[in-house]
């Protein structure tokens, strides 16, 4: 079995070097690029399983490809990793609204990198339970990665994916920020619980095309529920 590759896109060459020698210590392949524009043709000539992305970067910001990744049809389900400087949480959370699947910042050790990097790849993995799961006029494709209602698709990323897999196998049942990340992220992932309130409002844009995101509850002070009793 091949190793997982790793595109890094980041300008300074240091953190480069370093990242790519803790990636391959890990058994990971890393793939570099210097700017947007040299990532855009990186992911193009060879899509890789996952982008490590530097907020700052020349000529395009990290923000801005990460836009242009998420609204792309080849890239939009690419795992995807923030590297920044920034620690505020406003830019944390701009991070993920804008279609990150997590958030590291600068200085960070090499062992948590990778911890968050397999985090990330475990999450976008396909769901072991194969078969379709229907509730509500909504069907979950955990093989083909497919939401529909009726005759639309709904597009949605592998972390909003998976929540709204754990939310139709579990519905009708209220589950706190903190459990959701247990059984959603995993219990040792080193995610806020605040993440779950961004991912919870990505996955309801993804289900308002059709109408279905009032499937997705807000019960107060205890976290939420997915219930078609609305």
């Amino acid at each position: 079995m091949s190793s997982r590759s790793i595109l890094i896109v980041e300008d300074e060459p240091a953190i480069r070097e370093m990242v790519g020698f803790a990636l391959s210590q890990a058994g990971f392949e890393s793939i570099e690029a210097g700017d947007a524009a040299q990532a855009r043709k990186r992911i193009a000539e060879r899509p890789p399983d996952l982008v490590l992305l530097d907020w700052m970067l020349p000529g395009m910001s990290g923000i801005e490809l990460a836009r242009y990744l998420r609204k792309n049809d080849a890239t939009r389900k690419l795992p995807l990793i923030m590297l920044t400087a920034r620690s505020e949480e406003a830019d944390k959370l701009k991070g993920l609204e804008i279609g990150a699947d997590d958030y590291v910042t600068k200085p960070f050790s090499p062992r948590e990198l990778v911890a968050r990097i397999n985090a990330v790849l475990r999450r976008a993995a396909p769901a072991a339970n194969d078969e379709t799961i229907s509730s509500g006029g909504i069907s979950l494709d955990p093989t083909g990665h497919r939401v529909t209602a009726g005759d639309t698709n709904l597009e949605m990323g592998p972390t909003e994916f998976r929540l709204l897999h754990f939310f139709m196998t579990h519905a009708e049942r209220v589950y706190s920020r903190s459990q959701l990340l247990d059984q959603v992220w995993g219990s040792h992932v080193y995610v806020e619980e605040r993440t779950v309130d961004v991912h919870i409002r990505r996955l309801r844009k993804a289900l308002s095309l059709s109408g279905h995101d009032r499937f997705v509850q807000t019960v107060r002070g205890s976290g939420y529920r997915f219930s078609t009793q609305v």
